[in-house]
């Protein structure tokens, strides 16, 4: 059975200790979706969904870069990181928003906080421009997509 990273030998809860690490590339791939209602899928034109707070996509963009950056703050045992790379992506597919946020980074610890960190806060920011609209849009189905180096890759469906 695997043993919790974050809880110590006495039981307590501990930051990892990557000290003894190398160094090696790390990269994570998070996806978060909403559920947009008719009334909000009317609005979306082209690739974006214009309003009176700004573009709704390009802002989100913009937050959950901003968040994956500092999910140190946010999630108490993570380490700092410098990202080397944040992207993070919208597209509309039937009534959902799909939000990718890909992360990548050469460090001592991987990148797979971040990277979920950025796709929840980018879709915070698309459910918080759009209530206006509607109420019933719904966040939903935020998780690793995949993630590479360090001990152990992982790919969704493989």
């Amino acid at each position: 059975m695997s043993k919790l990273s974050h809880i110590d030998s006495d039981n307590r809860p501990t930051m990892v200790d990557v000290s003894e690490k190398s160094l090696s590339e790390r990269a994570a791939h998070a996806q978060s979706r909403l559920r947009l209602p008719p009334e909000v899928l009317a609005q979306v034109s082209g690739d974006e969904i214009a309003t009176k707070k700004g573009p709704v996509f390009a802002t989100a963009i913009i937050a959950g870069v901003m968040a994956a950056k500092r999910t140190h703050e946010l999630i108490p045992f993570c380490h700092p990181l410098g990202l080397d790379s944040c992207k993070i992506s919208i597209a509309i597919d039937a009534d959902l928003a799909v939000i990718d946020c890909r992360c990548k980074v050469t460090h001592k610890t991987g990148v797979e906080m971040e990277a979920l960190t950025g796709a929840s806060v980018a879709a915070l920011a698309v459910y918080d421009m759009l209530k206006a609209l509607s109420h019933d849009i719904v966040i939903s189905d935020t998780r690793l997509i995949s993630k590479s180096g360090g001990k152990k890759d992982f790919r969704r469906g493989a």
